[in-house]
């Protein structure tokens, strides 16, 4: 027989039976559709308009408003706080009258009076009503409601309404922030209740010791009863103490049965002051968020001076905070460091992020800069603001005077304490004392340390005298701790700011005097210009065999502007002649002093760019403002260089590493291009039309980026593509740029075309500079260096310079040779030279081998003794009997040995070299590439 099932009406009474059951089964069980059907069905049954009849609670805007915020509550969803504290006026609620509350049954009676306090969510609002249906419950002639207010360890009781009665108005019986009675717990008959909990009902006031006769005296009101009991909330915490006084019926002795209907109302009065308060909460967060908010733009909005974004700070923050005056102090770093700001003849030491001095505590032990005592703190500078005044001041010197005095911002910036002193007349701690300098007097107090990023104090903010004459609370701490944290990104950024104009200020100052020292001066200037300028075949300009080691200094620079002439650049762009002349000096002044990427080298690259234009037949391909670009680029592609590659400059971490990212070396050099083209009198460009100037100077910086043999690599396969496809007009731009850059890099490595005496100097001196780098890694980094930068493994070049022409040299060139015929020589010189290179790389390998099968200890030059290492020049050069076989030139001894010297003079230049450690591009060996 299966088990018999309930009826409605057993669970019905199963639930009217036990009320608790139900509350909790309903609490934990329903959903939020049942609880907006129950809110619907007794806002029906119980609310009333203005007019006095009954309606619906979504009738009037506010129910419709917290029910939709309830609902959106039950679902998970957040309500709109903005629409709450922003929205329409609330319409006032009127209860039913008196006479009808007292038509009305016990229970009837309760539920109404639950219902009149269950929405309302203003605390101030809900106060008076609480106090006013207490009133009628009870027949209490005056009424009071004290709120908890104060932390765990300081807790006092404050009068929200005081002596409330029937006809009381809410406006009539709120006590503002200023009027408000203070209570601390225990004290008193409410300080007792809030401290106990307990319930005290008083029959006769004046015969109990706690009552205050004070009160009586001064309003005239005779106190006899007093009912006085504690507000609790759901986790059983006092947020309240109401109490009563004086009994209306009967003998004015507050009943038994008074205490029950006391108790039994508070307890819903509980959950609704907590809402209340929750609900007061959020908008105070939600108003201290906006201006929070404001603060924030007006911190980020003035960022170009100190004294500006301290103006907006300080503004923000006396309205926000309310507060009667605000100082805030910068503080001066202690000698160790350096000031906040460049200021009072201080000078910058540190870089851009070091800006501080004083370290917070818990950090101290991770911090290079130690804690100062407080004798050793100074103050960079100080702002004032008055409430009363609304300008913000520098404090004077009677003002700075007191505050070093009574030591609080001292003490805050040395210990990152927060200091708040409620009775600055009396603290045994500190002498707050008399501002003489403003008449001042401080009752209390908030000082706080301000920090950077860097979790260093760099200011210390003071609020004094809380508008309200109360002490600053906790909630005031946490707003200013927000505040403080504004303030130390404002200051940072301001800084940041700060020393960055300084330092383009600086940077300007030292381009000024660079460029003054770096351009030539008049005087050389003239001497160029009253030079002879010999003809083109004179300097022998048109041959790819063409040798500088014949030319003085002078002779480089009167080549340089036939070249210019022969090609008729001067002419056609209206280029002065004494602008051409500075220009050419500016240039050659800017190349360093180093072993091989100097001037003579941008030279040599030049020249080759020349001779591919006028005997190569690429002046048929390329326009002449090309050429004008391609002859600029090809003179500046090394300017400035170091003697040491991109990858020394990532190992070494130098500056320019920082500054640019890929190609390192190459943007600098087109960067000082740039410098010098805009300094005064060197614009060579100067007389080009806007879009010729745009031009020229786009194809001059990707000119001069395709010197990077890294780039090459990747422009090459594209470049063998149109080769190979048989292209020849090559009109498209993008065909045009990667044409432009292959010629760059034809030029640049051309040093290996040369007749074989030429190509053997050129390699002397590039196997100098690589040593001299690889010396640098060594002693500077502690690396080793690969192999073409090692001198203990120079004997390795011929087979490393065979490597380096089957890599990159012979492609390029065969692919000029067969588009362009007249760039033959270029390839048969490459052609030529690498064989010369392959039989020293033999030659080697046979001695080498010879030598292990010996066993010789020589085989190992790391072995040899002092004075018996081979010459670099004696490596490379061939036997008389392979240069027989491989050149019919006949080269004199004297010249022989002149030659010789020169290598032999570029290799001794590795040990003295002291230089910055920044570097080249790999233009003379795979291996530097790779």
């Amino acid at each position: 027989m299966g088990e018999r099932k309930l009826t409605r009406e057993e669970v019905a009474k199963f639930l009217e039976n036990d009320q608790q059951f139900a509350e909790e089964y309903f609490s934990t069980k329903a959903t939020s559709h049942m609880v907006d059907k129950w809110i619907t069905k007794h806002g029906k049954d119980g609310a009333w308009s203005s007019d006095g009849t009954p309606g619906p609670l979504e009738s009037t805007e506010k129910g419709a408003a917290i029910l939709k915020h309830f609902r959106k509550s039950m679902s998970g969803a957040g309500g709109s706080l903005k629409s709450l504290i922003s929205g329409s006026p609330k319409p006032k609620t009127l209860r039913r009258s008196r006479t009808v509350l007292k038509e009305m049954n016990e229970k009837e009676l309760f539920m109404e009076l639950i219902r009149d306090i269950a929405n309302e969510l203003d605390i101030s609002t809900l106060s008076h009503k609480i106090l006013m249906n207490v009133s009628f419950l009870t027949n209490g002639d005056r009424c009071s409601l004290f709120l908890v207010r104060g932390g765990k360890d300081n807790r006092y009781l404050v009068s929200k309404l005081f002596d409330v009665n029937e006809n009381s108005t809410l406006e009539e019986s709120i006590h503002s922030q200023e009027d408000e009675i203070r209570i601390p717990f225990g004290k008193g008959i409410v300080g007792h209740v809030a401290l106990t909990k307990e319930t005290v009902n008083i029959k006769n006031a004046y015969e109990d010791p706690r009552f205050n006769r004070e009160i009586d005296k001064k309003t005239g009101y005779r106190t006899h009863s007093i009912l006085c009991m504690p507000i609790c909330s759901h986790e059983g915490d006092v947020i309240g103490v109401a109490q009563i006084i004086n009994k209306i019926s009967g003998d004015h002795e507050f009943t038994h049965k008074d205490e029950q209907v006391f108790k039994n109302y508070l307890t819903f009065c509980g959950i609704g002051l907590m809402n209340a308060q929750l609900f007061e909460m959020s908008v105070q967060e939600y108003k201290r968020n906006q201006m929070l908010l404001q603060l924030a733009r007006g911190i980020f909005e003035e960022q170009s001076s100190l004294d500006g974004v301290v103006q907006k700070m300080l503004t923000e923050a006396i309205t926000l905070l309310k507060c009667e005056r605000i100082l805030m102090f910068i503080l001066e770093e202690h000698e160790e460091g350096m000031t906040l700001f460049e200021r009072m003849g201080k000078k910058f030491h540190k870089g851009l992020t070091s800006h501080f001095s004083v370290t917070h505590p818990s950090l101290q032990r991770n911090s290079k800069i130690k804690n100062m005592k407080e004798e050793e703190v100074a103050f960079l500078t100080a702002f004032d603001l008055c409430a009363k005044d609304k300008e913000v001041k520098k404090p004077g010197y009677a003002t700075m005077e007191w505050s070093a005095k009574n030591g609080i911002a001292k003490h805050v910036a040395t210990t990152g304490e927060t200091l708040n002193i409620e009775d600055a007349e009396n603290d045994t701690r500190f002498k707050v004392g008399f501002d003489e300098g403003t008449g001042f007097s401080t009752q209390n107090l908030l000082c706080m340390p301000i920090y950077n990023s860097e979790h260093k104090v760099v200011g210390v903010a003071q609020l004094l005298n809380k508008i309200s004459g109360q002490p600053f609370q906790d909630k005031d701490v946490n707003v200013f701790e927000a505040f403080a944290i504004f303030c130390g990104l404002g200051i940072h950024n301001t800084t940041m700011y700060e020393n960055a104009c300084k330092l383009m200020a600086k940077q300007a100052v030292a381009l000024e005097v660079l460029s003054y020292h770096a351009t030539a001066q008049p005087e050389e200037t003239d001497k160029l210009k009253k030079m002879e300028i010999k003809s083109a075949e004179e300097f022998n300009l048109y041959s790819f065999k063409f040798d500088d080691l014949s030319l003085p200094e002078d002779g480089t620079l009167t080549a340089s502007v036939r070249m210019f002439q022969e090609c008729d650049l001067i002419n056609k762009f209206h280029v002065p002649y004494d602008v051409m002349c500075r220009w050419l000096l500016s240039v050659k002044k800017n190349y360093r002093n180093v072993t091989y990427h100097n001037w003579r080298h941008a030279f040599n690259v030049a020249q080759t760019m020349f001779a591919m234009v006028k005997s190569g037949g690429m002046d048929v391909v390329i326009s002449d403002l090309e050429v004008f670009a391609l002859l600029v680029a090809c003179f500046c592609h090394d300017l400035d260089h170091r003697g040491t590659n991109n990858a020394y400059q990532q190992k070494s971490e130098s500056p320019l590493s920082t500054l640019y990212g890929t190609s390192t070396m190459e943007h600098h050099h087109f960067d000082h291009c740039i410098m010098i083209l805009n300094s005064e009198g060197n614009n060579v460009f100067q007389s080009l039309s806007g879009s010729e100037y745009r031009s020229c100077i786009k194809m001059l910086e990707s000119a001069i980026l395709s010197t990077d043999l890294a780039l090459y690599f990747k422009k090459r396969g594209d470049f063998t593509s149109l080769v190979k496809d048989g292209e020849k007009r090559w009109h498209e731009p993008t065909k045009r740029d990667l044409l432009r850059g292959m010629m760059m890099t034809a030029c640049d490595v051309s040093a290996i075309t040369k007749p074989w005496e030429i190509q053997r100097r050129v390699a002397e001196l590039v196997a100098g500079e690589f040593f001299e780098q690889g010396d640098l890694e060594k002693m500077q980094l502690g690396q080793q260096p690969i192999a073409m930068m090692d001198r203990e493994k120079k004997d390795e070049l011929p087979k490393m310079q065979v490597g380096f022409i089957d890599a990159i040299c012979m492609p390029v060139y065969k692919m000029f040779s067969d588009v362009w015929p007249g760039l033959t020589p270029l390839y048969s010189g490459v052609k030529s030279n690498r064989d010369n290179w392959q039989t020293l790389a033999d030659e080697h390998e046979d001695d080498s081998r010879e030598l292990n099968e010996t066993g010789s200890p020589d085989a190992n030059t790391t072995q040899q003794g002092p004075g018996q290492e081979k010459k670099q020049s004696e490596v490379i050069t061939p036997t008389k009997k392979t240069l027989e076989s491989k050149t019919s030139d006949h080269v004199d001894v004297e010249k022989q040995n002149m030659k010789n010297m020169v290598g032999t003079q570029s290799s001794s230049m590795v040990t003295h070299q002291q230089r910055e450690a920044l570097d080249s591009k790999p233009r003379s060996s795979l291996c530097t590439v790779l």
